[in-house]
């Protein structure tokens, strides 16, 4: 199932995403609130065309806070290691978590907004998780138990402030850093050990920006299971599982897509504060 948040009337409103096999076309089936793991989807009646007027997609979550785990695939740690973007040349063997605020979250073709203190923005596509459970110290065996889906995200950093800053808080916790979307495909009806990720700039494909979850250093429930021990995940928080190979710059007037199989597309553009 593809849950979504979508704005009409200037509300915004949860639904799941369904095609109506009379016409091949999607519809938002709205829903009364955020639905949670395991919990029932209860239907407000109200019915919109996915491509309707007035219609606008909006980040799938407005989450309390965002998890993302750094040079969690060995390829994107060798890959920061030969462009002088780290010492090291392979991934840390325990993990490197870091926080986005919920202000850096955007929807599908919101902008993304390149600041002016930065001369270095590059792009990460990748999985997210969202948790539709209160999990803490919950063990690995258990973890996707408390996983409501998955969401495309692009990881966007600045790499010159990550580079300056002992702390990568500005890197990549600044306003519009948090592409999210375009909807969340619920856990049952996504391959979250072998899901593909790509991503396009302009309309060309980024080859060496591309990989498989399979290729995960640390699994999605053994992310789950360290981050809760340390913290309570709530309902609706994100966790940024990684990028698989190769970033790269974007500039002003870029088109950025992260493609998810199983999820679909992200589509944002980079506009200059």
């Amino acid at each position: 199932m593809r849950i979504a948040r979508f704005l009409h009337n200037d509300m915004p409103q949860y639904a799941f995403v369904q095609e109506d096999p009379a016409d091949g076309k999607d519809y938002l089936i709205a829903l009364d609130g955020f639905p949670l793991a395991g919990g029932a989807m209860n239907p407000t009646g109200e019915r919109f065309p996915l491509d309707g007027d007035g219609i606008r997609l909006l980040s799938p979550i407005i989450p309390s806070k965002v998890y993302g785990l750094a040079k969690n695939y060995e390829a994107h740690a060798n890959y920061m290691y030969e462009h002088g973007q780290s010492p090291i040349k392979h991934a840390p063997e325990e993990m490197m978590i870091f926080m986005k605020p919920s202000t850096s979250v955007i929807g599908p073709d919101d902008p993304i907004v390149y600041p002016t203190f930065s001369n270095d923005m590059n792009f990460e596509p990748e999985v997210a998780v969202v948790m539709g459970r209160i999990a803490k110290n919950v063990s690995v065996a258990d973890a996707m138990d408390y996983v409501l889906g998955f969401t495309c995200t692009n990881d966007v950093t600045l790499r010159d402030l990550q580079q300056g800053d002992p702390m990568w808080t500005r890197a990549k916790g600044f306003d519009t850093s948090c592409p999210l979307g375009p909807w969340i495909v619920t856990r049952d009806e996504f391959n979250w050990q072998d899901a593909r990720i790509s991503f396009t700039l302009n309309g060309e494909p980024v080859e060496k920006a591309s990989g498989t979850t399979a290729n995960l250093i640390h699994s999605i429930p053994e992310q789950i299971a360290f981050i809760s021990s340390f913290t309570t995940l709530l309902p609706g928080d994100v966790i940024l599982t990684g990028t698989p190979d190769a970033s790269g710059k974007l500039e002003s007037g870029d088109e950025c897509v992260v493609h998810v199989d199983g999820i679909g597309d992200l589509r944002n553009i980079v506009v200059r504060a």
